[in-house]
């Protein structure tokens, strides 16, 4: 019986290159299906053998911490380097999109708020 083992609903093609990779270099036999291009299946990474589900799941739990460090160091220097922030970081880059979008959010909420406000 098929065994999925990841879902690839909004998994950068990167990381899902990086999994194959390690799937192929321990001899994991898988095989995926995508997801579809409005949401609705999820695609993913499956198995044929339940054998191999427990294997590829300790490969699959090793390699995600592992990328977890690696994002959350790669965020860091980023931040140190001012090339990553929040929002005064997203104005000082784009004021005029921060603003554009600041003030789409403030005429959608008015206008969504506009009926229970007896305007």
């Amino acid at each position: 019986m098929p065994y999925h083992l990841m879902n690839l609903r909004h998994v950068p093609g990167e990381e899902a290159d990086e999994i194959r990779a390690l799937f192929e270099e321990n001899q994991v036999s898988y095989y995926e299906t995508p997801p579809s291009r409005w949401g609705i299946s999820m695609g993913g990474f499956w198995l044929h053998d339940e054998g191999d589900a427990e294997r590829a799941k300790t490969l699959l739990e090793d390699y995600q911490i592992r990328r977890l460090h690696e994002q959350r160091a790669l965020y860091q220097r980023d931040l140190a380097q001012g090339r990553n922030g929040g929002f005064r970081f997203r104005f000082r880059q784009k004021p005029v999109t921060t603003l554009a979008a600041i003030v789409a959010i403030i005429a959608i909420g008015l206008i969504s708020l506009l009926p229970f406000i007896g305007l």
